[in-house]
Parts: C-alpha cells; sequence; structure tokens
C-alpha cells in the first residue's frame, strides 16, 4: 500500500480549511440576516402603529374642523352650553359621606 503523497495530504487540508471557513462565514451571514430581519420586523410594526396614530389624529382635525366637532369640543371641554340645552343641577341630599 502507498502513502498518500505530501502534496495530496496539503491539498486536502487545504480543501477542508477552506470548506471550514466557507461554511462558518455562511452561518454568520444567516445570523446576521436574521437580526436584520427582526429588527426590520420590530420598525415596521413601529411604523404602522404610528401612521394608524397619524390617521386617528387627522380624523380627529377633520371632525374638530365641523361645527359639530366644535360644539361638542365646547361642551366636554369648556362645559359650555347651546342656547335650547337643558342644564341639570344634581343635589345629593345623603348623609353618607361619599369615597
Amino acid at each position: 500500500m502507498n502513502a498518500p503523497k505530501l502534496r495530496w495530504v496539503l491539498f486536502g487540508a487545504a480543501v477542508t480549511f477552506m470548506i471550514a471557513v466557507l461554511l462558518t462565514s455562511f452561518f454568520k451571514e444567516i445570523e446576521k440576516i436574521d437580526v436584520l430581519t427582526s429588527a426590520l420586523d420590530s420598525r415596521m410594526e413601529e411604523l404602522v402603529k404610528e401612521e394608524r396614530k397619524t390617521q386617528k389624529l387627522k380624523q380627529d382635525i377633520r371632525y374638530y374642523s365641523t361645527p359639530e366637532g366644535i360644539a361638542r369640543l365646547a361642551t366636554e371641554q369648556f362645559n359650555l352650553v347651546q342656547s335650547g340645552d337643558r342644564i341639570y343641577k344634581i343635589e345629593i341630599t345623603s348623609k353618607d359621606s361619599l369615597q
């Protein structure tokens, strides 16, 4: 049985080393892709959330620009009433203290 020649042993070692380096770098790149994908997903969720908030604010602006919206805002925030509205005053006659 002939012993393998030194050049074939070196060639096999070099090929094995190259394959190991390529596989290691390949798996590192796959890991980077996974990290970037999860970061992109979280940013997209954040973007969608902000987009919904923006749409809600635009809808509120459109509503409060109408006479009905202005009247509602005046009633809710400033306790103003329109002519013809009834105002009820509630008095508590119980001796119990409210807690």
